[in-house]
């Protein structure tokens, strides 16, 4: 336990790891300007920007999986994995709903989840505590949604295929929202109980 708390407090920055996190982060952009591409007059890129989220996703696995095995777990590596799986999400909201493969009310319930949760980040580092960790419901949550995205991204089109995509798609992304809430709930809970806790303890 004494040696696995050590590698999670490693402020190491320079690691495979953590080389894969950035690297999945720049290409956020790149991801966003495929989507939104064919708004602009330029050639539907969507098949790009399907191998882009691929890569991402893959680098996603092996960035943690890397930093279990080789011993280098760090706090920067704890905030880049969030960090990036939340901007993806947050583009892949932006240009699906930007093109209407996704109604409105969907990026609003994500991202007021997000805004309870950052609330809940500023209240425990008000009482001087951490920003809590990936919960299992949470890192759930995020599979089922980036399932969804590219499914209902690849449903853009007419043909069998992107009809079945979307009945995919749309049932992945309403298991994900669900798990999301739930998460975020859950988040809550922890953060409120800790409240009490300090507040009995003064």
């Amino acid at each position: 336990m004494e040696a696995q708390e050590t590698r999670v407090r490693t402020d190491r920055v320079l690691t495979i790891p953590n080389m894969l996190s950035m690297a999945r982060l720049l290409g956020v952009p790149l991801f966003l300007w495929l989507i939104l591409w064919p708004e602009f007059g330029g050639p539907k890129a969507d098949g790009w920007a399907l191998l882009v989220l691929a890569l991402s996703g893959v680098t996603d696995y092996l960035d943690g999986e890397l930093a279990r095995r080789w011993n280098q777990v760090s706090n920067l590596g704890r905030l880049l994995d969030p960090a990036a799986d939340r901007l993806y999400i947050l583009t892949t909201l932006i240009g699906l709903t930007w093109r209407e493969i996704l109604p409105l009310w969907v990026p609003i319930v994500l991202l007021t989840r997000e805004l309870v949760l950052a609330v809940m980040v500023l209240i425990l580092r008000r009482h001087g505590y951490p920003p809590p960790q990936v919960n299992f419901i949470g890192k759930a949550a995020t599979f089922n949604l980036m399932y969804a995205f590219p499914l209902l991204l690849l449903s853009d089109g007419s043909g069998w295929v992107p009809s079945l995509a979307a009945i995919f798609g749309w049932a992945f992304a309403g298991w994900g929202t669900t798990l999301y809430w739930w998460a975020g709930i859950l988040y809550v809970v922890q953060v409120r109980r800790l409240v009490r806790a300090d507040a009995a303890a003064d």
